[in-house]
């Protein structure tokens, strides 16, 4: 498809880096003194890096950018040399888009072209140790090059990790499968979803669990979230996550509001959460929208507000989004109460 996307002028560009943190989808990166657009699949269109730029070197073009597809983009990687080739293998990597990976991986395989080491890049963490994390142990056994890499006993050294990882707004995977307290991510932080020692009374409540039973403190409720970030202005629409999902849109109160907001909405759903009433530039989640109906082919939309007017704003946003799309997918809205009931529940489509 036709989309917008961001363009730089490496006339202009003094390599800086700017505007890179003001990316939050970690699109941009410094190689060989000069910024580069390292994957189509993390660049949203919407130019929040553009006013960074002291020297004007960033636009909005839009091109040919359908639904995304890896071949097309490593055409454009490879043309940037080896160093460009290396960091969008790394990104891909960081972001666990292992799928993405493998075909760029394929693609320079057939080109007859070298796989170059990639790495999640942390201070203090060995290359090594990162590259397996970052893959995963099962992911290196079945592609055959765990052995190869020279890592096993490099992985062997390396202790559990309490930080999600990146700079908190690189899209992530969190894989809920495992038992017990840990939640690992996919780019090989940890997030801990509470402690399970139940000698340590001062831990009952960390992580988001809370007891369903105000008489029953050992009952936890699990969190339900497989993803982050969560917030509409730093979500990537094009993420893994999205494809193919049934989203909770969720405006900013719900999850304080609704006691079971976890186990009765976000089960099964990928979430987004926004404020219709403090949130500015509105338009940008609109896009956010659209892109996530026609290029993640999201099945669902269930919109959950409160019963205050200012979060009619965000029903109206979800409804837009449906409307100016190219696809239809049944919109859901429920209304919660102040007192966290349900007040309505209804189809609108």
């Amino acid at each position: 498809m036709l989309r917008k996307i961001i363009e730089i002028n490496e006339e202009k560009c003094n390599g800086c880096g700017e505007c890179v943190p003001e990316c939050h989808e970690g699109a941009l990166q410094v190689i060989d003194g000069k910024v580069r657009l390292i994957s189509d699949l993390f660049c949203d269109g919407l130019g929040a890096c553009i006013g960074y730029c002291p020297e004007g070197a960033l636009t909005v073009i839009e091109r040919e950018a359908e639904p995304y597809n890896e071949t097309k983009v490593m055409d454009y990687i490879v043309k940037g040399g080896g160093n460009v080739i290396k960091a969008h293998l790394q990104h891909l990597a960081e972001h666990g888009e292992f799928a993405f990976l493998a075909e760029a991986k394929e693609y320079l395989s057939v080109m007859g072209m070298a796989i170059p080491f990639y790495e999640i890049r942390e201070k203090g963490k060995s290359a090594c140790g990162e590259q397996s994390i970052a893959m995963g142990m099962k992911n290196l056994q079945s592609s055959g090059e765990w052995e190869k890499s020279g890592c096993v006993e490099e992985q062997m050294k390396i202790n559990k990790r309490s930080q999600v990882g990146n700079n908190g707004s690189g899209a992530n995977d969190i894989d809920r499968r495992g038992n017990g307290g840990d939640r690992n991510i996919a780019d090989g932080g940890k997030i801990t979803a509470g402690d399970s020692n139940s000698d340590n009374e001062d831990n009952k409540n960390v992580g988001g669990n809370h007891s369903s039973n105000p008489d029953n403190s050992s009952a936890r409720i699990e969190t339900e979230l497989t993803h982050w970030p969560i917030q509409l202005h730093l979500i990537n629409p094009s993420a893994g996550h999205f494809r193919d999902a049934d989203l909770l849109l969720a405006a900013d109160c719900c999850g304080f509001s609704y006691p079971n907001f976890h186990t009765d909405f976000l089960k099964d759903r990928t979430l987004a959460i926004a404020c219709p009433k403090l949130d500015t530039n509105k338009q940008v989640y609109l896009d956010k929208l659209i892109a996530m109906i026609d290029s993640s082919n999201i099945k669902s939309i269930t919109s959950l507000v409160m019963q205050v007017p200012c979060c009619n704003g965000l029903v109206k946003l979800a409804q837009q989004a449906v409307e100016f799309s190219n696809r239809e997918v049944p919109l859901r809205v429920v209304v919660i109460g102040i007192d966290g009931g349900i007040l309505n529940d209804i189809m609108l489509n």
